[in-house]
């Protein structure tokens, strides 16, 4: 029974996603983008039908696992893609590693602009970072990893769905600067969107996606610690 629940759950999201694929295939606007709208789709059915979260999870653990695969599968284009990596690599660090700190103290100022306690700020700091290393650093410094998904995934749809309209809006047309761009605003999210950039784009922002988790993983507990020092 479990097993087929599982199923169940799992082929509800490829369908979802499927769906959703094609509807934004046909229309082609940022709002559309898949992972937000069958996120949306999930969420409105487990709660239109009273689903529990654990019971999803029953199947949600199944799709969760593949993550790690997805990840490391980024390597492929990165390797493809190697001479441009190490033309541009202080360019690709240098770009990568300030929109990492303009990311971090722009939610550190609305969080305290907003009067949020130390637990929200704490929460909110790594939300430029991919989720995985982001809830350890979050509970390293004594943040709500709950908290830190939200904001890691608010920041993620924002950048994907944002980030066309900005890379019109100056005419980018570098392949290696909007990888950047997406992958350093919108980690997985911002990979996702760069696919249809091109490989140079996806190569760029697995890479930036990568330095911000270095990167933020040694600054965020620093900067944690100025603030509360």
């Amino acid at each position: 029974m479990r097993i087929l629940l599982a199923a169940s759950f799992v082929l509800m999201n490829v369908v979802i996603y499927l769906v959703m694929s094609i509807l934004y295939r046909r229309y082609r606007l940022p709002v559309l983008l898949p992972a937000l709208t069958a996120t949306f789709t999930v969420v409105v059915l487990l709660m239109g039908f009273h689903i529990p979260y654990e019971t999803y999870m029953i199947g949600g653990d199944w799709i969760n696992r593949l993550l790690g695969p997805a990840v490391v599968s980024l390597a492929y284009p990165l390797y493809k893609q190697r001479h441009v990596l190490w033309k541009n690599l202080p360019a690709i660090l240098g770009g990568t590693v300030t929109g990492l700190m303009v990311g971090m103290f722009s939610g550190l100022l609305m969080a305290a602009g907003l009067g949020f306690s130390k637990l929200y700020v704490l929460s909110i700091l790594p939300k430029s970072i991919t989720t995985a290393v982001a809830i350890q650093i979050s509970s390293n410094l004594g943040g709500d990893s709950s908290l830190t998904s939200v904001f890691v995934m608010v920041a993620g749809f924002t950048g994907a769905i944002g980030g066309p309209y900005i890379i019109k809006l100056f005419r980018i047309r570098s392949e290696s600067g909007i990888g950047i761009g997406l992958g350093t605003a919108s980690h997985a999210l911002g990979t996702a969107k760069a696919l249809e950039y091109g490989e140079e784009s996806v190569s760029m922002s697995s890479v930036a996606m990568t330095v911000c988790a270095i990167v933020g993983s040694i600054a965020g507990p620093l900067v944690a610690w100025i603030m509360y020092h």
